[in-house]
């Protein structure tokens, strides 16, 4: 029997009846077809989940009521705060989409000298909205408990200079540094550039604000693949894979 996991941002406890956001709602009765007495996972971005049963289906609303917690270690203990330049179509979805599946925690997307993507104000909300529904997506499919947040875009300098992590690295092919010889981190920060490329002053740029350059092999690999390369990467080294 299907047991879909469905993230719903409210207050969650045993024995308690839940009535799912709109959103959720949505998804549960007109999209999955679900019924009452049917389960599903119910989670909030915490660290557990709950496993519950529909009690209620009408045209609007599903309830459910939350029958017990399940404790789950899915978030890394490696905290990865990913930059990720903006890239055209279904390239930025992919990009949050699989780095979300890797467990990292925070994604900015970032505007860089040769970026192509322009965002006015009132597709920029819009953008971050849908940008976080591929995050919870995302997390709803491989069991990850905490969201990701999407930050708004920022500019590569703006975001270089504001990271605090242990570690910083940014990523291009005028490089042949590896991913080694680093002590064990608890946190990193990791800058990808554009479709083209960073240019040679926003590396030095990234390099003065303590980045490390790093290369993953002799392949350029395409801007919505090199997050998901390098995180895997972090994840085995440094994570839980």
């Amino acid at each position: 029997m299907r047991n879909p996991r469905i993230y719903t941002p409210q207050p969650l406890a045993v024995n308690q009846v839940v009535e799912l956001t709109d959103s959720a709602a949505n998804h549960v009765g007109k999209v999955l077809r679900m019924n009452p007495e049917e389960p599903l996972v119910l989670f909030n971005g915490e660290d557990s989940s709950f496993q519950g049963k529909i009690t209620e289906v009408s045209k609007k609303t599903v309830s459910v009521v939350l029958e017990s917690e399940i404790e789950s270690a899915t978030s890394s203990p490696l905290k990865i705060h990913l930059g990720q330049t903006l890239s055209r179509g279904e390239r930025m979805d992919y990009a949050i989409q699989k780095a979300t599946e890797m467990g990292v925690t925070e994604i900015t997307p970032l505007f860089s000298e040769r970026c192509e993507v322009k965002l006015k104000a009132d597709r920029l909300e819009k953008r971050l909205n849908h940008w976080q529904q591929v995050a919870i997506s995302a997390c709803e499919q491989c069991g990850l408990n905490r969201v990701p947040v999407i930050h708004p875009p920022k500019s590569v300098s703006d975001w270089a200079k504001e990271q605090q992590s242990e570690l910083k690295f940014v990523l291009h092919h005028r490089t042949e540094k590896k991913l080694e010889g680093f002590d064990q981190p608890k946190s990193v920060s990791l800058m990808i550039g554009p479709e083209g490329g960073l240019t040679a002053d926003e590396i030095v740029m990234a390099e003065g604000q303590g980045f490390n350059a790093l290369a993953l092999g002799p392949r350029v690999l395409r801007t919505e693949t090199a997050p998901i390369t390098a995180v895997t990467l972090m994840q085995y080294l440094w994570g839980d894979i």
